[in-house]
């Protein structure tokens, strides 16, 4: 197998990069991207650390990020599993990428900056859900941001409601395979139910 292993062997397989792939990037949130990141109530949060590299899901029921300014966006870290490998990232090394995506657009927004966490209670309060905030929220800086092109999701027919939808493990499964004992099948039956409770 040819492993590739500069730039210049990837550029002459590629050759120039789309003008407009590089004219689109912009180094603040314009009114139209700010309009976009207020609809996407899901994104992806890719940080590194000493360990490697990690991509979390994050997910509201409304927009997933506060905007606070042309060069801030907000976002509050909600109840999981306490692994916190993202959070745990980010106080050993700031660089962050998000990635955006809204249900039914192929496009994606793309976000790539540095960020700080804070506890502060007066910024948790922003995301108050009746008694609950949030542990933490990610104060991040934007240094770059442009829209991914369409083709990937279209390619996957991602939003689309006719696309195959092929038979997957189950969180339980994937639990039992690691450990025999577990009871994946009450697991999976319950955790609907379970999360209720536990999504703020």
């Amino acid at each position: 197998m040819q492993i590739l292993t500069s730039t210049d062997a990837l550029e002459e397989i590629y050759g120039s990069p789309v003008p407009q792939s590089l004219t689109k990037v912009t180094s603040h949130l314009t009114p139209l991207y700010r309009s976009w990141i207020g609809a996407a109530r899901f994104l992806v949060l890719s940080t590194i650390g000493p360990e490697g590299t990690d991509a979390s899901p994050r997910g509201d029921d409304g927009p997933v990020v506060h905007v606070a300014d042309d060069k801030t966006l907000w976002l509050p870290d909600w109840r999981g599993n306490n692994r916190i490998d993202s959070l745990r990232n980010i106080v050993r090394d700031p660089r962050v990428s998000l990635m955006f995506m809204v249900p039914g657009c192929n496009n994606v927004v793309r976000v790539n900056g540095t960020a700080v966490l804070t506890a502060d209670e007066s910024l948790r309060t922003q995301f108050a859900r009746k008694s609950l905030l949030p542990a933490t929220v990610a104060v991040i800086t934007v240094e770059e941001l442009y829209f991914q092109c369409a083709k990937a999701l279209m390619r996957s027919r991602l939003w689309d409601p006719a696309a195959e939808r092929p038979a997957v493990p189950t969180a339980g499964q994937f639990l039992k395979e690691q450990e025999e004992s577990f009871e994946a099948e009450a697991y999976d039956a319950g955790y609907a139910e379970y999360a209720k409770s536990r999504m703020w």
